[in-house]
Formats: structure tokens, sequence, C-alpha cells
């Protein structure tokens, strides 16, 4: 089976990878699982080196990855750059840190001396997405590597050359051999993967869908899982908030990445004192979005990464409008050899739709009206998904007790929700568990093993 990566622009082949055989899948398991020991016996300080070196090298050769980044999924040039300077950014914490995060925790006990150590789990199976193809990696190979995990890597098959150039970027900042492998297989062939022995846990960014799958495969082999899977954020607007900082930052949310993004704000909730005011801000600024080639710096939406996403979103707001939501703009393919589709706003958006019970990745708003505070609460809670959300108020008082009652992983007040890596970042209900980043995702894969001495 073939592995193509695609223009999204203009449709064309750019490469194409042939999947390993099970006997060559096997032969690099086998590599790294001779290189777990020799990677776990390094220090954190030469660990630390390595990760410098890395974060050096996204620096030193920003702009290949990012064109790289663009050409295989179609994210705009701008935001490409900014990615690789966020892995960047990623290594140096974790090169910083690490060392403070996996400290033995000593604790008084009946022995004469008792602590917790953070020992390394051995081999993690990382299946990333493909629309953070650099970030979402390094998100969670930055913590992994640096507490003694080796890692391999089946990315989204329409990313293959990320995965390599990840792949060899380590090699160049000095990783040992197979410390970091990315595996040209099939998703097929990932069950298998998961369930050998030499695998000892699994992180997954993606869909619901594949997360119900990996981890009922994982759960048979009782094996750690951290699953990061849909969003459908709510952007809460109150009456007493800033409504053109407020619909400044909602635009930004939604229609980053071409809106292909787990967090971005795909039910704007807003109530009724200011919907129309909101929205008018809204629209006028949407306007002036402008689709085009993401090589070119002039514009803002590139396309989606592929046609049969493209044609999903299409189809769920076909439906949403039949279901009765209002079309405001866009809502319609464009023409043409790329994957692209008319920055959209739908207005009138209830549950019930598909436009608000599932999750629209592309570049399309969905506008929510409800009366008062109270409703914009239940209205914000009342979906599958918990990942991120924001409200936003003049009253920062009201705003945090907002922020605290809303059912997700991450509440922003008066901000654009983001990852970041000195926060933990991770979903409760259908968006997954387990954090990524911070001092909380490097202990997501590490043995908190008990030593007790007399």
């Amino acid at each position: 089976m073939a592995i193509e990566t695609r223009n999204p622009v203009t449709g064309e082949l750019l490469k194409e990878f042939r999947s390993w055989n099970s006997t060559e899948l096997d032969s690099v398991l086998n590599d790294v699982a001779q290189a777990t020991p020799l990677w776990q016996k390094t220090t954190l300080d030469q660990r630390a080196q390595h990760l410098r070196a890395a974060a050096s090298l996204l620096r030193k050769n920003q702009e290949q990855y990012a064109q790289l980044i663009t050409m295989e999924m179609g994210k705009v040039i701008a935001e490409a750059r900014a990615e690789v300077e966020k892995c960047a950014t990623g290594c140096d914490y974790y090169a910083d840190n690490a060392a403070e995060f996996l400290k033995d925790d000593m604790i008084e006990s009946d022995a004469g001396r008792s602590y917790v150590a953070c020992l390394p789990l051995g081999t993690i199976l990382a299946i990333m997405p493909w629309n953070f193809p650099f970030w979402q990696v390094f998100r969670f190979a930055a913590p992994g590597l640096m507490a003694g995990n080796t890692v391999v890597l089946k990315h989204a098959s329409n990313t293959p050359q990320c995965a390599l150039a990840i792949e060899q970027l380590f090699l160049q900042a000095g990783l040992l051999k197979n410390v970091f492998r990315t595996l040209l297989i099939s998703a097929e062939q990932t069950r298998s993967v998961i369930e050998d022995r030499r695998i000892h846990a699994v992180t997954l960014t993606g869909s619901e869908t594949a997360g119900r799958r990996v981890a009922s495969v994982a759960g048979a082999c009782i094996k750690k899982t951290v699953l990061e899977l849909g969003g459908s954020d709510a952007f809460v607007v109150l009456e007493d908030a800033d409504l053109d900082e407020a619909a400044k930052v909602a635009v930004k949310s939604r229609f980053l990445n071409s809106g292909q993004s787990c967090i971005a704000a795909k039910r704007i909730i807003l109530v009724e004192a200011i919907a129309d005011a909101f929205v008018e801000r809204f629209v006028k600024l949407v306007r002036a979005l402008k689709p085009g080639n993401p090589l070119d710096s002039d514009h803002h939406i590139g396309p989606l990464a592929r046609h049969d996403l493209r044609d999903t979103l299409h189809e769920q707001v076909r439906d949403s409008i039949t279901q009765g939501a209002t079309p405001v703009l866009g809502c319609k393919v464009i023409d043409g050899p790329g994957t692209f589709y008319e920055i959209s706003i739908l207005d009138n958006v209830l549950p019930g739709m598909r436009a608000y019970d599932e999750e629209l990745f592309g570049p399309v708003a969905c506008i929510v009206r409800v009366k008062n505070e109270q409703e914009a609460l239940q209205m914000a809670n009342l979906h599958k998904y918990g990942l991120g959300a924001s409200v936003w108020t003049r009253d920062v008082a009201r705003g945090e007790r907002f922020a605290r009652d809303m059912q997700s992983g991450a509440s922003f007040v008066n901000g654009l929700v983001k990852s970041d890596a000195r926060l933990p970042f991770g979903g409760i209900k259908g968006s997954g568990y387990g954090r990524e980043l911070s001092r909380h995702g490097i202990h997501e894969f590490v043995n908190l093993k008990t030593i007790w001495i007399k």
C-alpha cells in the first residue's frame, strides 16, 4: 500500500512511499528495543543537550520546515513558521525544566528513607495527526525523550515527509540511533504495533473514533494511554464584554489553520443583549480574510488538508442549514483543483444540528444565541466534548467563576485558547484524558516508583 503526500492547493502528487511489510516493521521495533536501555542510561544533562540542539536546528532551518508543512497540509506559511518556532520553544522548556520535574520526591513514612522516583516506561507509540504536523509530535516527544523513553511515530498518512524530517532532525541533534523512529505503516498495521510487547504505552491525538479504537486495543493489553481527541470549544460572550476585542480574537481562534484546530472557537455563544452587535463586528472582520495559496503571505486562509475532509465539512454545513441554521456567509465549496472551502458563518445554530453536535474541522463559524449568563453556561456544557473554552467579560471575578464552571480541560478568561509548554493541555468527556505539556505532561509516561529503605 502506498503512502501519498499531495499538495492540497493543486492536488499534485508530491511524493509516494511504500508501506513497510511486517518484516520491515519488526526489524525497526527490534532496533528501538535495543536502543531503549542505552537511552535510559543517559543523564538528564545529556538529554537536555540533545533537545537544545534540536531547538537550534529548528530555528536554523525554520523556513525549510515551514515550507514542508505548508506543501504537505496547506497551512499558511506564517502559521507554519510559528509552528516550527513553538517546537523549538518546547524543546528548550523541557531541556531547562525536566531535571526539576523528574527529581526524586522525598516523602516521610515508616522507612528510614522513602521517596518517589520518576523512571522511564520504555518505548512509547505516538499516533499523531496532520493539522499541526510538527508541533503535535514535539509536544509529546520533548517530554517523552527527556523522561528517558524512546519513541516510535505513526504520523498521519498525508504528512510522511514531515514525519521523516523530524526523525532526521533528532538524529542531527545527536540522539542515539533508533531512539526516535518514524514508522511508514498503514492505519491497519497500527493495531499490531500497539499490541507488540516492545511497546509500553501509547499517546494519540486524533478523532474520537480513533481514540476509542486505540484505547480499546491498548486497554486489552493493559498499556497506558493519553488521548487528545475532538473539540467543540465554547466561546462565550457576556453582555459586559469588550465586543471589539472579543470579535477580533473569535476570528483568530476560529480561522487559525483554516479552521483545522481542535481548540478553535467552534461554538460562539452570545447572550441576546449583545448578540447582534457582536455578529455585526464579527462578520465585518471575517469578510476581510483572504483565502488563497498559503505560500502567499497576503492570504489568511489556505485549503483544507484533503478532499475527503472538505466533502465531510460541506455535508455538515448543508445538513445544518436544512435543520434550521441560517447561512450568513460562504457555505460553499470553492471550485478548482485544490481543496478550498469558502470562509463561512452559520447563525442560529442549536443542539440537534450537525454544526452543533459534531466537530466542524474547517473555516466555518457557528453562532449560538442564548438569553442570559445562566443559559450560556448550560449551553457551553451541553456537548460531548470538553477540550477548551473561553468566556469574555469586563468583570474578571465573574469570568473566573464562569471559567471554573465550564466543563473543559482548559478555560480562558478574555483570551485565546492555546497550548503553552508551561501549562497542562488535554480534555475531559469525549475530548479524551491525560495531559500533555508542563510538569503534568512529563509525568504521564514515567513509572512513579516508590523506593522504601530501612
